[in-house]
């Protein structure tokens, strides 16, 4: 079995480090170290023209839970409209009521909006009540995807929900298991849960630019080659 493995990435030169590396996949977001959030359309353009990778654009309006206001969702919409035009393979959302459920009704706004691309639930679901309802209520709405660490901090330590996931979509949706995965794990997730993608971030602390006291963003990660590569290897060794 080919395992797909998408990386994500917040910037173009975590970009071509990824395709460098072996990626098949770029997930294109914003603010990685806050969960991901909305791109810009300058780096969605750039990834989709100069990558040449499949593009799934995260569409999240801010950091801080996956409750969304009307506002929001004009957000979500104006983006998903965005994407459209500008050559993306799909978008990556997902929205919960206060109860941790999905919210059906936000997320069928969305997937219309979206009808001429890919979409994929983000780890959004990894916060819901009861997961295999929510499975169905993703199968039913129809969405391609899901982004899961089965409700974990880690894909690893997510294994067994993300095989019973898996169990339970009979191919009705792709599992895509995320979240920790490395060259130590990789392969044994995919044996573990029969999941045929994987999603990384394969990053490394990057430099960030001081001024004297004043600092920005010091604490930047960016893709590595090497470690997108050792993944990739780990899953052609096992193979």
């Amino acid at each position: 079995m080919t395992v797909l493995l998408e990386i994500c990435i917040d910037s173009i030169e975590s970009a071509l480090a990824a395709k460098e590396g072996g990626a098949d996949r770029l997930e294109v977001c914003s603010s990685l170290a806050g969960g991901g959030t909305t791109p810009s359309l300058g780096l969605v353009k750039q990834c989709v023209a100069d990558i040449q990778l499949p593009v799934m654009m995260m569409i999240r309006p801010h950091e801080g839970g996956f409750v969304y206001q009307e506002n929001d969702l004009e957000a979500m919409l104006t983006d998903i409209e965005s994407a459209q035009s500008i050559g993306v393979r799909g978008v990556v959302f997902g929205a919960l009521t206060a109860e941790r459920q999905i919210d059906l009704e936000q997320c069928q706004r969305l997937l219309t909006a979206a009808t001429s691309l890919q979409t994929t639930f983000h780890r959004a679901f990894d916060l819901v009540v009861d997961p295999i309802q929510s499975l169905n209520q993703l199968i039913e709405l129809r969405f391609d995807r899901l982004l899961t660490s089965g409700q974990t901090a880690s894909a690893q330590a997510g294994i067994p929900l993300i095989r019973q996931l898996c169990d339970h979509a009979q191919e009705r949706i792709t599992l895509l298991a995320g979240a920790g995965v490395n060259s130590q794990n990789a392969q044994q997730i995919v044996t573990a849960t029969g999941v045929c993608e994987l999603h990384a971030s394969a990053s490394v602390l990057g430099s960030g630019q001081s001024q004297g006291n004043v600092q920005f963003g010091t604490d930047r990660r960016v893709t590595s080659v090497e470690l997108v590569r050792a993944i990739r290897q780990s899953l052609r060794d096992s193979a």
